[in-house]
C-alpha cells in the first residue's frame, strides 16, 4: 500500500477524503423517493462497497488478499458488523429528518467511541473528555427539542444509532490492533447485504429500484470507497488529535452542499440545529486541542 509520510501532505488528503464523504446526503437527496426503497439502497450500496474494497485489496495484496477474511477474528465480525449497522440507520436517519441533524450525529462519534472504549475496554476518560462529552450532550439535547415531530425525533434516534455503530467499529479496531482493517469494512458491506437480502425476501420487495435510482445507489457506496482509500493513505502520518479535527470537513460540506440553492436541494437547518451544531463543534475543537499532545496514529490499513 502507497505510503504518504509528509504531513503537510497528508493533511490535505484527509480533507479532500471527507470533502467525497460530504456529498453523500446530497446524492441520497438526489434519489427518487429513498425512504420507499431503503432496502434497496441498502443492498445496492453494501454490494458496492463488498465490491470496490475487494478490488482494491486484490491490486494491493494480490491473489491471496481473501486471506484477511479468516483473520478479522471476533472483534472483526462485531466492527463490521458495527459498521453495518451504522449504515443501515443512517439512511432510516437522513429519510427522516435534515442532512444537518444526521450528519451532527454523526459528529459525536469521538464522544461515543470513548465512552464504548470506557466500557468495553475499561479505556480511561480524562477529565477534560468528560467535559467535551457533556458541551456536546449539550449541543445535542438542544438538536432534540428542535426536532420534536415524531418522524424527525426517530430521524435523530436513528441518526445517534448511526453514530454508536461506527464508535463500535473504532474501538474494535483498538481491541485487536492486527486485525485486517479494510476487510472489517468489506464485510460490513456485505453484512448490508445480507440483512438486506433477507428484507427483501421477507417481503417480497425486487431488489433493484429504477435505473435512475441504482446509479445513485451506487454513486454513493463508491463516494464511500473512494473517501475510505484516501483516508487510509493520509491518515498514517496524521495523529489521531488532528483526524478528529480533519473530520468535520465532511459534516461542515454535508450540510452546506444540502444548503446551497446551486444544487437544488435548498434544506435550511432549524435554529435549534444550529444552535446545537455549535455546541457540538465547540466540543470536538476541545476535545481535539486538549489531545494535542497525543501522538497516537489511527490509519486504517
Amino acid at each position: 500500500m502507497f505510503e504518504l509520510k509528509n504531513e503537510k501532505i497528508a493533511i490535505p488528503v484527509v480533507l479532500f477524503s471527507g470533502l467525497i464523504w460530504s456529498f453523500g446526503p446530497l446524492v441520497v437527496r438526489y434519489m427518487s423517493e429513498p425512504q420507499l426503497v431503503i432496502w434497496q439502497y441498502i443492498f445496492a450500496r453494501g454490494l458496492t462497497i463488498f465490491i470496490l474494497l475487494n478490488l482494491y485489496l486484490f491490486f494491493e495484496e494480490g491473489p491471496n488478499f481473501y486471506k484477511n477474511y479468516f483473520r478479522i477474528g471476533f472483534s472483526g465480525i462485531i466492527g463490521g458488523s458495527g459498521l453495518g449497522i451504522a449504515m443501515v440507520t443512517f439512511i432510516y436517519s437522513i429519510t427522516n429528518t435534515s442532512a444537518a441533524v444526521t450528519l451532527l450525529c454523526l459528529a459525536a462519534m469521538p464522544f461515543f467511541t470513548a465512552l464504548v472504549g470506557f466500557l468495553f475496554l475499561k479505556e480511561k476518560i480524562s477529565l477534560n473528555v468528560w467535559i467535551a462529552i457533556l458541551i456536546a450532550t449539550l449541543g445535542i439535547i438542544i438538536i432534540a427539542f428542535g426536532n420534536t415531530e415524531k418522524n424527525s425525533l426517530l430521524g435523530l434516534i436513528f441518526g445517534m444509532t448511526s453514530s454508536i455503530g461506527f464508535s463500535v467499529f473504532s474501538v474494535s479496531l483498538r481491541w485487536r490492533k492486527e486485525t485486517p482493517k479494510f476487510t472489517t469494512v468489506a464485510f460490513a458491506g456485505f453484512f448490508c447485504v445480507a440483512l438486506s437480502t433477507i428484507f427483501i425476501l421477507n417481503n417480497g420487495l425486487n431488489f433493484f429500484s429504477s435505473s435512475y435510482n441504482g446509479v445513485m445507489f451506487s454513486l454513493h457506496g463508491t463516494l464511500v470507497c473512494m473517501g475510505l482509500i484516501l483516508y487510509s493513505i493520509g491518515s498514517k502520518a496524521i495523529p489521531a488529535a488532528e483526524l478528529t479535527l480533519l473530520s468535520l470537513t465532511e459534516v461542515i460540506g454535508g450540510i452546506f452542499w444540502i444548503w446551497l440553492p446551486l444544487f437544488g436541494v435548498n434544506e435550511i437547518p432549524s435554529t435549534n440545529t444550529v444552535i446545537g451544531g455549535f455546541f457540538l463543534f465547540m466540543s470536538i475543537i476541545y476535545y481535539s486541542l486538549t489531545i494535542k499532545t497525543n501522538r497516537r496514529f489511527i490509519a486504517l490499513n
